[in-house]
């Protein structure tokens, strides 16, 4: 069985991913074969409406399949990472309906394949992170551009930490549209196959989110904290807030790649104005740099490999990253590896 299935049902194209034990972790073969079907759907007239599920009850989608680029470090996949963000230039831009019905883990890649469609329904189960800093990455596939625009600094907060939120807050803060029970699914690919609009089909079995999220004081802390001008004074923030959740956040933060952390609060400043093209473009620069570097294989290696926990990054504190080294993953590629310039 494929990892990922593709089915015209009606006049809808129906895009099931199935990597389930592996909680739908995105290979190779499966960003080649969506971002070539898309193209394919989006020619098609009798297509109306593209809807994305899974066929696990635990995840959307974790991710990209990070053990993959692990293994290839000798020779960094960067052709993987450059099929995927191109892929997420023409969700984002797509001019059909594209629905995702998400519930379970949405992390990473998995966010990228859905969160910048036009209608993103969430189940009660959805678990939302960018969880990169802690494997010494940085939130991609799209983080420069919508993780500013989240309201209340929640998008800073969720970049340079990797913290979870739950459905309450994904549609609090806009990162889903609709809040509905995975039960409802079936029937929501079922209507809209049969030529039902889509924006009705979701509102008709949209409900209000269940649930506690951020109150209001864990929230106040994250907007005072994530206004800071940068990392350092970000950090001097949330030493000087007395609530317990600056401190839990803190060692949250301070437990990450300390390169990743400025890394993700440069391009979420640098993102915050630019175009969704412009956002990954600046993106595919700071990843080929980074598949370079140590810390992104570090992290794996004590995530999922040796399976310690205790990776050594390189600069080991926050006070040790360089400027020079820092805004130099932002420096332009040579013309033919640009991510909308390459041969």
């Amino acid at each position: 069985m494929s990892d990922i299935l593709f089915e015209k049902r009606g006049c809808v194209g129906l895009v099931t991913l199935n990597r389930t034990k592996a909680l739908n972790a995105l290979s190779v073969d499966m960003i080649n074969h969506l971002s070539h079907q898309l193209k394919q759907w989006e020619m098609n007239d009798t297509i109306k409406a593209v809807i994305l599920t899974s066929a696990s009850e635990r995840a959307f989608s974790a991710g990209a399949d990070i053990r993959f680029v692990y293994d290839y470090r000798a020779n960094p996949p960067y052709d993987f990472f450059r099929v995927e963000y191109l892929m997420n230039c023409a969700i984002f831009r797509y001019p059909k309906p594209y629905i995702s019905l998400v519930d379970g883990i949405v992390m990473g890649g998995g966010v990228g394949l859905s969160f910048h469609g036009r209608y993103i329904a969430a189940g009660s189960k959805t678990l939302f992170a960018m969880p990169e800093t802690g494997i010494g990455f940085f939130p991609d596939a799209g983080g420069a551009y919508f993780l500013p625009r989240v309201p209340r600094n929640v998008g800073l907060y969720c970049g340079m930490t990797g913290a979870r939120l739950g459905l309450g807050d994904c549609l609090k803060f806009g990162l889903v549209t609709h809040a509905i029970e995975p039960d409802n699914f079936d029937a929501i690919v079922k209507e809209i196959s049969e030529g039902d609009e889509p924006e009705a089909v979701l509102a008709k079995y949209a409900e209000a989110a269940q649930g506690q999220g951020l109150e209001e004081e864990k929230l106040r802390v994250i907007e005072d904290a994530f206004a800071g001008g940068s990392v350092s004074e970000i950090i001097a923030r949330l030493k000087a807030n007395p609530h317990s959740f600056a401190k839990e956040t803190l060692e949250l933060m301070l437990s990450r790649s300390p390169m990743s952390v400025h890394i993700a609060f440069e391009q979420m400043r640098r993102g915050a104005t630019l175009s969704f093209e412009d956002c990954m473009a600046m993106e595919y620069r700071v990843l080929e740099r980074i598949l370079k570097d140590n810390d992104y294989y570090e992290g794996v290696r004590a995530t999922l490999v040796d399976k310690d926990g205790a990776p050594k990054w390189q600069p080991a504190s926050f006070d040790e990253v360089s400027e020079d080294k820092l805004q130099a993953y932002f420096l332009p590629l040579d013309p033919d590896r640009e991510l909308f310039n390459a041969s």
